[in-house]
């Protein structure tokens, strides 16, 4: 007895991430009864599709596929089921497909997850770092200067941060966090869910002088644990500080510029400020 199709719509299919022993029944089953599996690279689904024993007909939606190929993909789920599914793990987590699932939504497509496997929280659960509050940064850019500089733009963030990362570039970027944001607690998880699994914690110079002379290889997960907790500074010196911001500058600016220096309320410092006039 053939398989009954599923409803007509964009089904989001999470793939292992690098054990294939972590595929869902669910996901199976989905990718069976689609009409359609839109990927990547139709070499890698089609490996794991072989693997499954599946036979479906891929096309290939990837960061550079046209309008043209998106506009065909929304006919297709508007009359059929479609799966679309990354090289691993989970689809449009630092992957393509907002795109597509944006314009699905607004034509009134039906758009559906089947979830599983994903690095980001692979990571998060085994790393030992803060996970009640975390920021997902996605690849950290490849210039030094862009990396830094989205390093400092986040240094400030009360949370752990989660980037990706390749082999090549990591010890590039552990530098760059020792210069940024030095002592602060890091992580690098890499080969997740596979024979040599590796989760290694440290500070970023700690990491950078094992990496530098152990080159790791494939895509790794970089987690930057929050900042560290700063002592409140003495009353004279908060007021020595708001005193001389108020030379250069307004008193809702100077109660501001303090404020945001030593994380403070910005309004008990405009009340400490209008007793000095």
């Amino acid at each position: 007895m053939e398989t009954p199709a599923l409803e007509p719509g964009l089904y989001l299919v999470a793939t292992p991430i690098g054990n294939l022993g972590d595929v869902s029944r669910r996901a199976i089953d989905t990718l069976g009864r689609c009409a359609v599996v839109a990927c990547e690279d139709t070499r890698v689904t089609g490996k794991l599709l072989n693997l499954l024993g599946l036979h479906r007909p891929m096309r290939r939606y990837d960061d550079h596929a046209s309008d043209a190929a998106r506009e065909a993909l929304l006919a297709e789920m508007a009359q059929s089921p479609v799966a679309l599914v990354s090289d691993a793990g989970t689809p449009l987590i630092s992957d393509p497909g907002y795109k597509l699932v944006r314009e699905a939504r607004a034509r009134g497509i039906m758009v559906t997850s089947v979830p599983g496997p994903s690095a980001l929280v692979v990571a998060l659960s085994m790393a030992g770092l803060p996970t009640d509050r975390f920021l997902f940064g996605g690849f950290l850019p490849s210039k030094d200067k862009a990396r830094r500089d989205v390093m400092e733009e986040l240094a400030q963030v009360p949370a752990t941060l989660v980037f990706y990362e390749t082999g090549p570039r990591l010890v590039a970027s552990l530098e760059a966090l020792s210069a940024v944001l030095p002592g602060r607690e890091v992580a690098v998880a890499r080969e997740l869910t596979k024979l040599h699994e590796e989760c290694r914690s440290g500070t970023a110079h700690d990491l950078l002088e094992h990496y530098a002379s152990h080159p790791p290889r494939g895509e790794i997960v970089l987690l930057v644990g929050p900042p560290l907790a700063q002592e409140a500074p003495a009353d004279d010196v908060i007021e020595a500080e708001l005193r001389t911001a108020l030379a250069e500058m307004s008193t809702s600016q100077a109660a501001g510029k303090v404020a945001k220096a030593h994380g403070l309320d910005r309004k008990m410092l405009y009340a400490l400020a209008m007793t000095f006039k």
